[in-house]
């Protein structure tokens, strides 16, 4: 029997018995839509977290403020602001072989005004360095300088959420005055869009203004001292050295000996970025797994289809032999039905895992990702399926003694 005669007489049996081949096709279809959705989803999210991670900054480093011992009592981390702009200068001055730029940052909560428009957000003082540390464009305008920061220039730097609380679509941003608490401030340039951090807070509702200008003109303070610093290593590699530099040259200016606690941290994000990559890694390889003990579910629901499918056609068989089919050809008459069964529902999978990865993909705002090599390999897999499970129904009734099976009631 050649190829297209089988394939033929396969989907005449097939046809014969409609819901029993639907519900044999079922299980693949759940499988490869599962397959195909699961591995979508986790390629995206694995994008997405990726994408949240790369908007907080490249090769960066935070110090924050540490906790220091007095008398006995122990400072909580963060509640004494011993970091001050001459650390953030001598950062940049002596260790420029493995430091980029370096940020210092204040940060103060604010209700600004605009016209008759109000919101309340968060103002970061800073310099321009912090755009260079956080891989932060500015979309119009233009960013301000170390002369705006020496004198405390009332001039501040939008982010896109600010933008669209204040101003109507449309009207003009640039050069327009904001009040800033009581501080008029000249709107200089807008941030870029950096969407969702990967702690789910909002990075465009933020106003950037010069350090001096927060903590001189709306905090009302005299002091050098810093809330934190972000630097930016020249490169990954150098990530763990820039590390090691701040932290022998700020234990140096801070006049701690080697064994006293250091009273500042020092964060790692590409360390953090290592861990969330491989949560969401292990998430999506957890979901490939179930999703493949689907696919070996679906072949076991055509196996039974096709053993039922034997019992049922054992005459048929026996008439078939009797008129010259050989025992190979019984066999490729089951296995191409069981192929055919995979065949079919796992195309029916893939366009139902294709839009349910589209659909979870909008809802979760991350991009849809469909690799070709996943959707042949899940196709195969299916073909594959159906071979295994028919294999042994097909070979049973090839081994069918004609007469017996002549004699089956």
């Amino acid at each position: 029997m050649n190829a297209v005669a089988s394939l033929r007489t396969a989907l005449r049996a097939l046809r014969k018995n409609k819901l029993r081949s639907l519900l044999a096709m079922l299980g693949i279809v759940i499988a490869v839509a599962a397959v195909m959705a699961t591995v979508s989803i986790g390629q995206g999210a694995q994008a997405k977290v990726a994408q949240q991670m790369e908007s907080l900054g490249s090769n960066l480093l935070m110090v924050l403020p540490g906790s220091i011992a007095m008398h006995g009592v122990a400072t909580g981390s963060g509640a004494t602001q011993n970091l001050t702009r001459d650390d953030a200068t001598a950062i940049e001055r002596e260790l420029g072989n493995s430091v980029a730029a370096v940020a210092p940052i204040n940060r103060t909560g604010a209700q600004v005004v605009y016209g008759d428009q109000n919101w309340f957000t968060q103002v970061q003082g800073t310099t321009a360095a912090y755009l260079q540390v956080r891989a932060w464009p500015v979309a119009q305008g233009e960013a301000f300088g170390r002369e705006e920061d020496v004198s405390a220039a009332k001039v501040c730097l939008l982010g896109q959420t600010v933008v669209n609380k204040l101003f109507v679509p449309g009207a003009p941003v640039l050069g327009e005055q904001i009040r800033v608490k009581h501080v008029p401030c000249k709107v200089v340039g807008i941030l870029g869009v950096k969407g969702q951090s990967f702690g789910g807070a909002d990075q465009d509702d933020v106003i950037l203004v010069p350090w001096s200008t927060v903590v001189r003109r709306l905090i009302g303070s005299q002091s050098d001292a810093v809330g934190q610093m972000m630097i930016s290593a020249r490169s990954a590699t150098a990530v763990a050295d820039a590390e090691r530099e701040i932290t022998a040259l700020l234990r140096q200016r801070h006049h701690l000996s080697e064994v006293a606690e250091p009273d500042f941290q020092i964060r790692n994000l590409a360390e953090m970025q290592d861990a969330a990559k491989q949560s969401t890694e292990t998430i999506a390889t957890l979901l490939e797994a179930v999703a493949a003990i689907s696919l070996i579910v679906g072949g076991i629901g055509i196996a039974n289809v096709m053993l039922v499918s034997v019992t049922e056609r054992t005459r048929e068989i026996g008439i078939r032999m009797a008129v010259g089919g050989r025992g190979r050809d019984i066999l490729f008459q089951f296995l191409t039905e069981a192929v055919l069964l995979a065949s079919v529902g796992g195309v029916i999978g893939l366009t139902l895992g294709i839009g349910v990865s589209k659909w979870m993909a909008a809802k979760g705002d991350w991009p849809t990702l469909l690799s070709p090599p996943v959707m042949l390999g899940t196709m195969l897999a299916a073909g594959l399926a159906g071979v295994i499970a028919g294999f042994y129904p097909a070979l049973r009734a090839s081994r069918l003694d004609p007469i017996e099976a002549l004699r089956f009631e």
